[in-house]
């Protein structure tokens, strides 16, 4: 006996039943649990009866008849109930859940089971959907159209192909890079929107980080000046953001060559562990009891367009750059390359890299060490820019911290063996 009919109505079950606790919950009255298991159970049979019959006919004139009965009901409760609020939700998921129980017959069971359970994630959090659109500012709105010009409208546009020099600048590919960093920053723009401001100092170095950690250490090195008695917080969150800029490359590094990752990773991975040590002591030095300020700045919208043309330009650049180094000077000199690039932006140098060592263009034991030695002469230009805007204690902190971050690195540069560990 064939049971995969009998599961499809089980899974259907399920789904209605789901969705329909969710609409039950929230007083509406118009359909609830029992309403939408027995709607879903209607989509099974429908496409049953079509798949059986071979009429493409079935199933539309079922939908028509589910659509008709919705009206109806509307209609009633509107004379019923003068000035009753009709919405739309519930029909819509009425009928889509109708749709998804067809689906399940006549489509692919994955899809419509990750489209139920979207549905009734969707439904339950829509209160806190709306409350976090109503903070949006609209600064907010355009991180968000900006991305999606970025990431939904050029990058598709684009030509996949290689021009110019050394046939290394593809804009497909160029685009692909800006639009993966914007999206780290937007991400973390948006976690810091979502917590609020004041979230502990932990937590500021993390969206620091995440968001811009250049950006993190000139607002906390101004923030030394103009307050007093911030300076080993601002010199933990300084530390903690730049720990996470390196958790950023090694994520750019993941998604640009995941199949290297078990050769690339390991001294990174070292790396930031010693600078997350760093960071415990520096948590340990501040003083609890001191009634300092800890809230972040408010970080700039991460999503202009002039600053995602500039990074794809700077990436660009740096492509040349490695590929002209690397056929005219050899490995060794794509060292000062790295030092030179890194001093101002660590990603494009990372995904540079990472793309000449996924078309084995450059050994990943070059490579990690590239990558970790352009981070640390961004550790280095972070920590005078820290000195140079920020309080002479604030650049004893920092630049002790930064300087042992930077020697750790440069003796695993040093010390680690061609072959690896593994």
């Amino acid at each position: 006996m064939d049971y995969s009919d009998l599961i499809t109505l089980g899974i259907a079950f399920g789904l209605g039943m789901l969705v329909g606790v969710q609409r039950q919950r929230s007083d509406h009255e118009m359909a609830g649990v029992r309403t939408f298991t027995l709607i879903s159970v209607l989509g099974v049979v429908a496409g049953l009866l079509t798949e059986s019959y071979d009429n493409p006919f079935i199933l539309p004139v079922f939908g028509l008849a589910l659509t008709a009965l919705l009206v109806v009901a509307n209609v009633i409760k509107l004379k019923k109930q003068e000035g009753s609020d009709i919405g739309q939700t519930t029909e819509f998921a009425a009928l889509l859940m109708f749709a998804i129980g067809a689906y399940l017959v006549l489509g692919s069971q994955i899809v419509g089971v990750v489209v139920g359970g979207a549905l009734a994630v969707l439904l339950y959090v829509k209160e806190h959907l709306h409350g976090f659109i109503e903070r949006l500012k609209d600064k907010d709105i355009a991180a968000i159209m900006t991305f999606a010009g970025i990431s939904l409208v050029i990058l598709p546009i684009l030509p996949n192909e290689t021009y110019g020099p050394l046939d290394v600048l593809n804009p497909r590919n160029i685009w692909l890079m800006v639009t993966l960093i914007v999206g780290i920053s937007v991400i973390g723009y948006f976690i810091y929107k979502f917590v609020g401001k004041k979230v502990g100092i932990i937590s500021n170095g993390i969206l620091g980080g995440l968001i811009s950690s250049t950006a993190t250490t000139v607002s906390y090195a101004r923030k030394t000046a103009q307050t007093n008695n911030i300076n080993k917080i601002a010199a933990f969150v300084i530390m903690t953001a730049s720990a996470i800029a390196l958790v950023r490359v090694m994520v750019e590094i993941g998604v640009v060559v995941p199949q290297k990752l078990g050769e690339l990773l390991p001294p990174l991975v070292i790396e930031f562990v010693f600078m997350a040590i760093l960071c415990v002591g520096l948590f340990y030095r501040i003083n609890k009891d001191s009634k300092e300020d800890d809230t972040m700045p408010e970080p700039d919208n991460p999503a202009q367009f002039k600053s995602a043309l500039i990074f794809g330009l700077l990436y660009g650049l740096i492509l040349l750059a490695v590929a002209f180094t690397k056929e005219e000077f050899g490995n060794t000199a794509l060292y000062a390359v790295a030092i030179i690039s890194g001093l101002t932006d660590v990603d494009a140098i990372t995904l540079s890299l990472s793309n000449l060592m996924k078309g084995d263009g450059l050994q990943t034991s070059t490579g990690w060490r590239l990558i970790l030695l352009a981070s640390l002469s961004n550790l280095a230009f972070k920590g005078v820019m820290a000195a140079l805007l920020g309080t002479r204690t604030l650049a004893k902190w920092v630049g002790a911290t930064f300087g042992i971050a930077i020697v750790g690195g440069l003796l695993l540069i040093w010390l680690w063996p061609e072959s690896g560990l593994f």
